[in-house]
């Protein structure tokens, strides 16, 4: 979607055009709800400025490991669920019915395998970042280094983009701004304060306002939809025969999918969007590592006091997971329905009109619904929603960001590095990212945005399921030595990027046009090249692993699924008590009298600076930062009581067969081919089509 055009729309308040927003404008209590909704987001991240240990390496980057589960558990849901979930999956829900939920299903085992498989091993083994973990796991410096500098590229340039294109498009809209720098800029820069003097600990308790916000808001946009069209029995019927007036000559184009109810689809891709043996197969390695191998999302997961809170987190997650269906996806179906004509468009020269792109005004849905139908005060509210989106997002992304940098390529500049200085290099990393996002902005406004959802979605199947065969190998195969698993990430890298490449060099193809691209691009569906290049991997590091020396067996102390719990000390273990070291801030050789004085002598504007980055040399502070370190030495133990174990093993098993039933249920078609036709050929019918189906 075009924002030049959206500017021109926007800004002529006399335009007879229908567009986005048409001639609904934000009302005085719209302004009062977002003025309330900022003054709760500032007052968290203050609140979470005067906690103690900021000033240490755990406690800013992980929030000292003192979380419990609801506040986890909610992060990882607001980090996961961005302004672009609310654009792209309501716009997915328009185009394509609810197959797109299958994604979000996914979720609920995925977030579990975290919990129950890969997060006691990486609690066990006493890091901070997973590039740290494969340091430990096979030694060297090179997997740890590339893990980084390709997480670091894929947030700066993806995760940070699609977040400002479709908060933007919302934004825009609702604001009726013609300069898209203030808003953004704006949001920029509260989310980075919030990260740069809060931490782990500021996100968490932002994302768990903005969690309650955000499910609320949406709860009654679906509602409030669902009113519109007559209930969920209704909108099954309606959808199917929300076809827009102007259609491609001898086309189906713009015709809903006749297996738009259906989740798990056909396995022919010439004929499905989501074949299940693709979905099942292919989409898992990239979810794998989204879930349980991406920093951002294990970095709150790693925050919590135990590993109890931890897995309690995770299945809170996993239930919550079930709502974007219903409250995105949905909501996304109701604005096709009701819009049939704009947000289902199929001419390119309509959909221009109305959105400013010629492929599709999908993208549009969930915005043009809330815009035109809640009511006055209701559309500040959802404003809060997408705000809180976005800034979810972009506090995770900042603050994972700015722990790899730090732990994971400062650190290998600067080994000795002290606490302070590791703080203000990732505090000065935070600020450097703000600057690239504002740069980045004038390409997001050149930008197609279908185009942009879809290079997102093909960056995780094109990148990631070397690195998840990586992960699933280090902690289930002892044998795996670095060499093997260092190939493996190259092979699959270069395959990757070369299928990218040549993706992106021939585009896929609009509905009414030809298919001209190579054969192997038309039958061999990216799900599938996801499965070629998970196997990829697993064949050539098992190739090199057998065919070089194993690795050292004390690297294999607590840093598998089957060593997690051996106590025996490693070589490197020095290495962490040096760090734990590090965070005493205070020279423990200076008298504390002395150190008394010197606090009084410090000018005001210092001492300022150092409540605001949490620099305390305090004794109260040095004690603070033994216990919490005392803590997290005991967190390796990953002990759990037993009560607490027969808990969530049995919430484990339930969720398990929540997941089954719901894919079963969804993905049964409740119309037969000949019902749907019947419904979809009535409507061509009233609108002058005889023959197209």
């Amino acid at each position: 979607m075009s924002t030049e055009k959206l500017e021109v729309t926007i800004t002529d308040g006399d335009s007879n055009n229908n567009d986005l927003i048409g001639n609904t404008m934000l009302s005085f209590w719209d302004l009062v709800t977002v003025s309330i909704y900022f003054i709760l987001v500032m007052s968290t991240g203050i609140y979470s400025m005067c906690r103690p240990n900021r000033g240490t390496l755990e406690g800013y980057f992980l929030a000292g490991r003192f979380m419990w589960w609801l506040p986890v558990g909610a992060s990882l849901f607001a980090s996961n669920i961005g302004s672009e979930h609310f654009i792209g999956l309501a716009g997915s829900g328009a185009a394509a019915g609810i197959g797109v939920g299958a994604f979000e299903f996914n979720a609920l085992v995925l977030l579990q395998l975290l919990g129950w498989v890969f997060l006691p091993v990486f609690i066990a083994s006493g890091v901070n970042t997973l590039p740290e973990y494969t340091k430990k796991r096979f030694g060297g410096r090179r997997i740890q280094t590339y893990l980084a500098l390709l997480s670091l590229i894929l947030y700066i340039f993806t995760k940070i983009s699609v977040n400002l294109y479709s908060g933007a498009i919302f934004i825009q809209q609702a604001l009726r701004v013609n300069n898209l720098y203030v808003p953004i800029i704006s949001l920029l820069l509260m989310t980075a304060l919030c990260t740069l003097f809060g931490g782990l600990a500021a996100v968490i308790y932002t994302d768990t306002l903005q969690f309650f916000i955000m499910i609320i808001g949406s709860i009654y946009v679906m509602i409030k939809g669902l009113q519109e069209v007559g209930g969920y029995t209704a909108l099954q019927t309606k959808y199917l025969a929300a076809i827009p007036e102007k259609l491609v000559a001898n086309s189906t184009c713009g015709i809903p999918r006749a297996d738009s109810w259906r989740m798990l689809r056909d396995a022919d891709p010439n004929v499905s969007d989501i074949p299940w043996p693709a979905f099942l197969l292919g989409q898992m390695p990239s979810s794998i590592w989204y879930w349980c191998t991406d920093q951002m999302m294990v970095q709150r997961v790693m925050a919590a006091r135990s590993l109890s809170h931890a897995k309690g987190a995770t299945i809170f997650a996993g239930y919550v997971k079930l709502l974007p269906l219903f409250i995105m996806v949905i909501p996304g179906m109701v604005s096709r329905v009701l819009f049939p004509n704009e947000v289902g468009c199929v001419v390119p020269e309509e959909c221009y009109k109305f959105c400013g792109s010629r492929t599709s005004c999908s993208n549009s849905a969930y915005p043009k619904l809330v815009l035109e139908y809640l009511p006055s005060g209701m559309r500040g509210a959802m404003l809060s929603v997408m705000l809180s989106a976005l800034m979810s997002d972009l506090t995770s992304i900042f603050n994972s960001a700015s722990t790899l940098f730090t732990v994971d390529i400062w650190s290998t500049f600067r080994p000795k590095a002290k606490a302070k200085e590791q703080l203000l290099v990732g505090r000065l990393f935070i600020s450097m990212i703000v600057v690239f996002s504002i740069l980045w902005i004038p390409i997001i406004k050149q930008t197609q945005g279908g185009q942009l959802f879809i290079y997102i979605q093909a960056i995780a199947a094109y990148l990631a399921p070397p690195i998840a065969a990586m992960y699933c190998m280090a902690i289930t195969w002892k044998r795996m030595n670095e060499p093997g698993a260092f190939w493996g990430l190259m092979s699959g890298f270069v395959l990757g990027v070369i299928r990218m490449f040549l993706d992106f060099y021939y585009g896929e193809p609009a509905c009414h046009e030809e298919d001209t691209r190579p054969i192997f691009l038309q039958k061999f569906h990216y799900m599938y090249f996801a499965v070629f290049l998970f196997y990829v991997f697993v064949i050539i590091a098992f190739i090199v692993t057998m065919i070089t020396k194993p690795p050292e067996s004390w690297r294999l102390i607590r840093t598998t699924f089957f060593t997690r719990y051996d106590q025996h000390n490693r070589e490197d273990d020095v290495e962490i008590k040096e760090r734990c070291q590090n965070e005493l801030l205070q020279d423990t050789l200076q008298d504390p009298e002395d150190h008394e004085i010197n606090q009084k002598n410090v000018p005001w504007y210092s001492r300022i600076c150092k409540w605001l980055f949490g620099f305390d040399d305090s004794e109260k502070a040095q004690k603070q930062a033994q216990a919490m370190n005392e803590h997290i030495a005991q967190l390796t133990n990953l002990h759990q009581e037993p009560w607490e174990r027969y808990l969530l093993n049995i919430m484990l098993i339930v969720i398990i067969i929540i997941s089954l039933v719901l894919y079963t249920f969804f993905s049964i078609n409740p119309f037969t081919i000949e019902e749907v036709h019947s419904i979809q050929q009535k409507k061509l019918h009233e609108l002058g089509y005889y023959g197209v189906l």
